[in-house]
């Protein structure tokens, strides 16, 4: 709108613009964008985290390195979480080297797919050899390589958060330690095998936990390992 000026300036200053008026023009918020969630059309970048796990099983003449690499979605932001990409096995036995390469691809691209991946450990730890099982140092019972390797996997979830660890309260170890002194000073306990277990010679198998760590005290069974007892 023109406006014509008929009489004689004599002062002038700048109008500054109202606050309140500016306040109702000022650009909408823009609201949150969602999370990233692990999905297969993500790129895989230059930069990864790894872990690798090595493994000594006695099915095998050398030991097996287990890297998984993690992808970090939604960095510096309060959605950031630490999700598996892909899983590689690397070792100088030769007899395993074709099903472990195809197992590791087919659980990379599980990875990789997203949603929930833990049920990944059930499945692999789960799995029997028809020769048999073994004992892997510490007394935990194996029953196949690649039980052992989805244990790697479970124990690689819960140090990332995707798996809750069931920890003993301070009372129960405490209860287990007061157990296992009080068994070991009534039985002999001697053996100089390297594999031998961290518990009783004369353990039993716990169910729970597969671990050679029961034992029986006033009665009753008792895992030293998981704290599983049949007494309750």
């Amino acid at each position: 709108m023109t406006v014509k000026i008929s009489n004689k300036i004599v002062g002038y200053r700048v109008k500054k613009a109202d606050p309140e008026a500016a306040a109702e023009h000022q650009a909408p918020v823009q609201a949150d964008t969602k999370p990233v969630q692990m999905n297969e059309y993500i790129e895989r970048p230059d930069f990864l985290l790894g872990t690798t796990y090595k493994i000594k099983p006695p099915v095998a003449e050398h030991a097996m390195y287990i890297t998984i690499n993690d992808i970090l979605l939604n960095e510096g932001t309060d959605h950031e979480s630490r999700q598996p990409y892909e899983v590689f096995i690397n070792s100088k036995s030769m007899e395993h080297f074709q099903w472990v390469i195809a197992l590791t691809r087919v659980i990379s691209a599980v990875f990789r797919k997203g949603g929930d991946v833990t049920f990944l450990v059930e499945e692999l730890r789960s799995v029997y050899d028809p020769n048999g099982g073994y004992f892997k140092k510490g007394g935990v019972f194996m029953p196949s390589l690649v039980a052992e390797i989805g244990a790697v996997i479970e124990k690689h979830l819960k140090a990332i958060g995707l798996l809750e660890s069931e920890e003993m309260s301070e009372t129960t170890k405490r209860i287990l330690a007061e157990k296992r002194a009080e068994f070991e000073a009534t039985h002999t306990t001697a053996t100089n095998d390297e594999k031998a277990s961290d518990y009783p010679a004369n353990a039993t198998m716990c169910g729970k936990c597969s671990t050679k760590a029961v034992i029986v005290m006033d009665g009753c069974a008792t895992c030293l390992s998981c704290g599983d007892s049949k007494c309750g």
